[in-house]
């Protein structure tokens, strides 16, 4: 358990009631970020996580940050405003290393994915959105490590302006700007339930005993989020699925920006490491019974051995570690954000993308949570849509 506490002055009126404490629940990319903004505009604020900040799916992510083929467009429009807020951050934070825009190449093997890849160019490019179309020596200039049997004469999309981050030193940046600013981390402490009376939350409580009295709760569970709901008797449809990253042995190759190919997706992973995916290793995750998760080693070693095709210095890699992580997605894949009508000082932060949209979004939600009004931007995700139509 992580405090420091300072008096504070300010407070703010939600639903008729005075705002000046608020117990954001999880600490990943999300919970980091509400935490974050809401104690820059002076909330007194406690964050709570059954495990460790980034220690569930945020620190198990590709933490690929784009819009490229989001609908519809006011999806899209949320995760440019996500990418932009990463740039913002870094620009105001020079010695972070977290966020790396050095851009992303795709390309196709079959005329019906091609067809599909000219599809989402030509969208995105409508939208304003930045790509444009190389040959194989001008991907070559970007990747010169690329074997260049692999790659088509042309036809590569080059999206310039997406990129990754890594999601733990930036939870770990987020954290401690927030515990500067008087929040309280709870760690290792799971909420196992919520005082819920006259039409708001008025308490949070954990697995130690502990209650959090408290003005305002966020759900930024991530996967688990949809039973935090469930506590304060909302139901938030989700469909999570698992995936898993394949995180190479350091290799001396040069690998500098996010590669979509057909049969493998990487990226650079610190340390002279690659960090590998395709579909076929999501679908070799294993959940037993006991919980216990395991993933397929033969799935594995091809996605280790489709890296190596794409990029001949990896023939010396292996397969590191194999991280699992459960993705938060709500049920029509769209982000669930801001407060709940029947429950006005519930606030959900929750979605697939989290790495894109954390600080965007997250800054929207703690405004609302505050009683600055963001329903502009808000209204599309709100919680409502997902009820059930009878």
């Amino acid at each position: 358990m992580l405090y420091l506490k300072r008096p504070k002055e300010n407070c703010w009126r939600e639903a008729g009631r005075m705002v000046t404490h608020v117990v954001v629940i999880g600490a990943g990319v999300y919970g980091a970020a509400v935490a974050a903004s809401l104690s820059s505009r002076g909330a007194r604020v406690t964050v709570v996580d059954a495990g460790a900040p980034g220690g569930g799916t945020s620190g198990a992510t590709f933490s690929w940050t784009n819009s490229c083929g989001k609908q519809p467009r006011h999806y899209h429009d949320l995760n440019v405003a996500g990418m932009q807020a990463h740039r913002r951050l870094a620009a105001e934070v020079p010695h972070g290393d977290w966020y790396h825009e050095t851009g992303n190449l795709e390309w196709a093997a079959t005329d019906t994915d091609r067809a599909a890849l000219e599809r989402k160019v030509a969208a995105v490019l409508d939208y304003g959105y930045e790509a444009r179309w190389l040959s194989r020596a001008e991907a070559l200039d970007l990747e010169p490590d690329l074997d260049p049997a692999a790659l088509p004469a042309d036809g590569i999309a080059f999206f310039p302006r997406e990129g990754w981050v890594e999601p733990t030193p930036l939870i770990a940046h987020l954290v401690s700007r927030a515990v500067a600013a008087g929040a309280e981390v709870v760690r290792d402490d799971a909420v196992t339930g919520l005082d819920v009376d006259a039409g708001a939350v008025r308490a949070v409580r954990l697995a130690s005993g502990r209650r959090l009295a408290t003005d305002a709760v966020v759900d930024c569970a991530g996967p688990r989020a949809a039973r935090i709901a469930e506590l304060a008797g909302l139901t938030l449809p989700m469909r999570n699925t698992r995936g898993a990253l394949v995180h190479t042995s350091p290799v001396a190759v040069s690998v500098a920006r996010v590669v979509h190919a057909p049969h493998v997706h990487l990226r650079p992973d610190g340390g002279g490491r690659v960090l590998l995916h395709n579909p076929e290793v999501d679908g070799a995750v294993h959940v037993s019974d006991t919980g216990e998760t395991r993933v397929d080693p033969s799935a594995v070693d091809a996605v280790v051995e489709a890296g190596r095709a794409l990029y001949p210095g990896l023939r010396a890699a292996t397969a590191e570690s194999v991280r699992v992580g459960e993705r938060p997605i709500p049920d029509d894949g769209l982000p669930v954000l801001g407060r709940v009508v029947e429950l006005p000082n519930f606030h959900f932060a929750v979605s697939h993308s989290g790495a894109t949209l954390c600080l965007h979004a997250g800054d929207l939600v703690a405004a609302e949570v505050l009683g600055e009004d963001r329903d502009e931007a808000l209204a599309p995700f709100r919680f409502e849509r997902t009820a059930p139509v009878h």
